[in-house]
């Protein structure tokens, strides 16, 4: 009996959501490079965040399909995934903010 490991495959992509601390606002993205896309973000080389720096990670979603995280982002940017995302972490929030 064979069984896959996820850990073997090279196709890595992340939907991740952003708080700005400065505005109180989200940003949710897709990337397949998390960590260079934070840093991108911090040093204001996104065009959507760089003025709404500072931002806070403060979720993501990791996923081997690239369809599957591009479907999950455009949920969460939808009226009623971002009211469903809002939900579960509005404790979070009151600590954060």
């Amino acid at each position: 009996m064979e069984t896959s490991d996820v850990s073997n495959s090279l196709d890595r992509y992340y939907v991740y959501i952003l708080l700005s601390l400065k505005d109180k606002g989200f940003y949710i993205g897709y990337t397949s490079d998390l960590k260079q896309r934070l840093i991108e973000h911090a040093k204001g080389r996104v065009a959507a965040t760089k003025f709404r720096i500072p931002l806070r990670l403060i979720h993501y979603e990791y996923f081997i399909d690239r369809s599957d995280a591009k479907a999950r982002e455009k949920f969460l940017k939808s009226g009623f995934g971002r009211q469903q995302f809002y939900q579960i972490l509005k404790r979070t929030l009151k600590r954060i903010c």
